[in-house]
């Protein structure tokens, strides 16, 4: 047998050690420190977690009804949360020359006011008696609004639950009865068999009219409300809306007992 070249053997004994730094170097990188975070287990990005949870429950807007004034509508909108008024704002108020600046003056207190009461009785502002009763009848709406859809709710869930049965929540039209100064027609939601809310669909307007309604109505819708029936009071300074008032919440009431 021929014998190997010592010049042969020296070149391929060189050429082993080269391969073997080769494979040593190709191998180094997986135990460098920086390769961890390339090698999937790296932290999610910020965009990538759970985002914090949502707004809490129990909030709602209600708008109430435009009510004219001889210088322009008045409309309130209502933020209620657990049953309370925490905002209150004119998405109409009379403008235009002096208006502008009755508006801007008694607008914000109106608001602040209905808050504080939590009901619509409050108190004109002065040198703003249009606006004020405006106002009022537009917030005294969207409170009636608000207890309706919560009184429907509760009815809802009272059906749920199997309680109450055929006592359901109720929304009943009454007769317009005919006043001197007007007609005037209610609307009731009637839940579990009491009254839970009171809506004025007709009631006297014009001159002195407005300020009379803008009083006594809310008086009247919660003492409906409180009594549970149309055995109420009439509203001093108010006789006619009063009895008016009384004649088609009973109305509606009968239709409620059939």
């Amino acid at each position: 047998m021929r014998k190997s070249h010592p010049v042969r053997r020296a070149v391929l004994a060189g050429a082993a050690t080269v391969s073997g730094i080769v494979l040593l170097l190709s191998l180094k990188p997986a135990s460098d420190p920086g390769s961890a975070s390339a090698a999937g287990g790296a932290v999610p990005p910020v965009a990538a977690q759970s985002p914090q949870g949502g707004r809490g429950a129990g909030a709602g807007t209600v708008t109430g009804d435009a009510a004219s004034t001889q210088y322009g509508p008045v409309q309130v909108r209502l933020t209620v949360s657990d049953g309370k008024i925490t905002r209150a704002e004119a998405v109409q108020a009379p403008k235009g020359g002096q208006s502008d600046r009755i508006t801007a003056d008694a607008v914000p207190k109106l608001n602040q006011a209905a808050v504080a009461a939590g009901s619509a009785d409050i108190d004109a502002v002065s040198g703003a008696t249009y606006t004020s009763a405006g106002y009022v009848k537009s917030l005294q709406s969207a409170l009636d609004k608000a207890a309706a859809a919560a009184g429907s709710d509760a009815g809802a869930g009272a059906a749920e639950e199997g309680a109450g049965a055929g006592q359901g929540t109720q929304v009943l039209t009454g007769d317009a009865a005919q006043t001197q100064y007007g007609p005037v027609q209610v609307r009731v939601t009637v839940s579990g068999g009491k009254i839970t809310g009171v809506e004025t669909l007709q009631a006297p307007k014009g001159g002195r009219s407005d300020q009379v309604t803008a009083d006594a109505v809310p008086k009247l819708a919660r003492a409906a409300v409180a009594a549970g029936s149309a055995d109420i009071d009439a509203v001093s300074g108010a006789t006619y809306t009063s009895a008016g008032y009384k004649q088609s919440l009973q109305s509606a009431l009968d239709r409620a007992g059939g």
